[in-house]
């Protein structure tokens, strides 16, 4: 998910996660580093203001999100922790150009997350694989024997006692601090609460945070479906560990719902376990059966915290990540609509205006985008996450790997179920033509983000089998045209291999496949070098001013 370089994932043979001084990778200083060259980078990314219309919520439900942003704003402390091994202040004082610290702040560190993770901040080197959630000096088989059974929890740092010796220290332990200030600020909101449900979820969460047992309030937080406000707080996603893709960072949203879209939308649900049977897979990898409390709504997103806020800017969330809560009740999937709509605007339209025909063109949609996303979330809950051989799970499986094939699994198989749906004559809010065309677009839009995240491979492993498949041409001018008929049948078969792939657990066949194909080709690197004056991302002006609330933010004091 980063801009066009592939992360180089060749790790020294003595240590898993060393990041020392590299001179060849590194880039300039902020001292070498000229005020047009910072400028340059921040052109990469289209400030916008993050707000929504809050006039519909009475003052106790606008009281309720501003102490949501204060504790929300805690995870950005945390995460920089997690990403960070220095001070982040003491870091950022360091950085005089504002471009370059504005350009620091949003990378939640030195490291280019558009640049393969390499440092645009002399002596950083290249970021470490496991960020700060392991010791920098550790080796594989150090790890490997260290009887440690929390060592692969998603909830533990891994660090050096005094003696040098590892130790696996709990979340809550190692941020209690933060984790303490970030619970009062959600049980004051609780106090503000007038939604039962919601208001249960708050204080459920809130004893989350403090033991790192997240189980309860994500049952707890499938069944609030009727609340104005919603909120997403804790160690989430896995994305930052990239050397055993366990360690999850933390992250928050704080989000604004709209009912009357989300209710249209939730109809769809009652049709998941039908699609499932229609899986382009042999029957035993489409034996499971998606949870039937499954949720899909809209909203406009009032903060973004954390993990989801560096860099690339999520624009859907489906949540939770508990294999076995999909299982029982499924997983909601929640359409972040504002930022969906800013990245099309200042991005998508723009892009394909470059890259594609004028013929093309015509049908690229918004809606399009919008139904290529959600399905995308759908997606994530549909196919197997158990190994059929019964013995363990697919994540497991997978390990590293399968953040990138469960990825390109959402993409493919999101863009199966639209076309499924309109084949039932149920889905007919946009044309196919739109869903596939705007699809290639969006490949597009995201692999600027290059090759080195999960999102990344997951692209290139798209792109690469369409282009196998000639689902598109390219004319002499180097602009692109999908072939419908060649994309629609790719995107089956592509959704059918990789699902198979992930039912096998077979990791090291996975691991060819994504060093093989999961990264990106000559010719579209050059390709995606003509794009001209187009950002690759957004990044956001948020808080209560800009929603327009009181902010009471540092109401609130733990005593260090």
């Amino acid at each position: 998910m980063r801009l066009i370089k592939t992360l180089l994932l060749v790790v020294a043979a003595v240590t898993l996660c060393g990041c020392g001084a590299n001179k060849k990778n590194s880039a300039k200083n902020t001292e070498q580093m000229s005020s047009e060259q910072a400028k340059e980078l921040m052109s990469q990314y289209a400030k916008v203001v993050l707000s929504a219309d809050l006039r519909e919520l009475d003052k106790n439900e606008q009281m309720v999100v501003s102490y949501l942003m204060s504790a929300a704003n805690v995870m950005n402390d945390i995460f920089w922790k997690q990403n960070l091994k220095e001070d982040k202040d003491e870091f950022l004082s360091k950085i005089t150009d504002p471009n370059l610290r504005q350009y620091a702040v949003i990378n939640y560190g030195p490291w280019d997350q558009f640049n393969g993770q390499q440092a645009f901040i002399a002596p950083y080197g290249q970021m470490p694989l496991g960020a700060n959630c392991y010791p920098t000096d550790m080796t594989r088989e150090e790890f490997d024997a260290w009887d440690e059974p929390d060592k692969l929890s998603p909830y533990t740092m891994v660090t050096r006692d005094k003696k040098g010796n590892l130790q696996a220290v709990p979340y809550h332990e190692y941020f209690e601090q933060e984790v303490n200030l970030a619970v009062q600020y959600i049980r004051r909101a609780a106090t503000y609460c007038e939604n039962p449900q919601f208001k249960k979820y708050l204080g459920m969460r809130a004893e989350a945070l403090l033991t790192d047992d997240y189980y309860d309030s994500d049952m707890l937080w499938m069944d609030v479906r009727d609340s104005n406000i919603d909120f997403v707080i804790g160690p989430i996603e896995n994305y930052i560990d990239q050397i055993y893709g366990v360690k999850d960072a933390y992250e928050s949203y704080v989000l604004l719902k709209d009912m009357k879209a989300s209710k249209m939308y939730a109809g769809y649900n009652r049709f998941l376990p039908q699609l499932q049977k229609s899986l382009p897979v042999p029957d035993e990898y489409k034996q499971e059966v998606p949870g039937s409390e499954s949720d899909l709504a809209v909203y406009d997103v009032l903060y973004y915290a954390g993990d989801c806020n560096m860099a690339g800017k999520t624009i859907a969330i489906n949540l939770p990540n508990d294999e076995n809560i999909q299982l029982k009740k499924g997983t909601r999937k929640l359409q972040l609509r504002n930022a969906m709509r800013a990245k099309y605007d200042q991005i998508l339209v723009p892009i394909a205006g470059q890259l594609m025909t004028e013929e093309s063109m015509k049908y690229i949609s918004f809606d399009a985008f919008f139904a290529n996303v959600m399905f995308h979330e759908v997606a994530h809950g549909m196919g197997i996450k158990t190994t059929i051989d019964r013995k363990t799970s697919v994540h497991s499986a997978l390990k590293e790997q399968y953040s990138a094939l469960e990825e390109a699994k959402a993409d493919v198989l999101g863009l199966y179920l639209i076309t499924e749906l309109s084949r039932m004559g149920v889905y007919s809010q946009t044309d196919l033509m739109q869903n596939y065309t705007t699809f290639m677009a969006g490949i597009f839009r995201s692999v600027r983000f290059g090759a080195s995240s999960a999102h990344g491979k997951a692209n290139m492993l798209t792109f690469n089998y369409f282009e196998k498949s000639d689902a598109f041409s390219r004319n002499q001018q180097g602009l692109y045209h999908i072939n419908f008929d060649q994309m629609m049948k790719a995107v089956e078969r592509l959704a059918g291999e990789i699902i198979v792939a992930q039912g096998n657990g077979d990791y090291e066949f996975v691991k060819k496949w994504i060093e093989t194909d999961g990264v990106m080709t000559a010719q579209l690197e050059k390709d995606l070098a003509r794009i001209n004056g187009v950002p690759v991302d957004i990044y956001f002006e948020m808080g209560p001013k800009e929603c327009g609330v009181v902010p009471v933010e540092n109401t609130i004091k733990i005593n260090k």
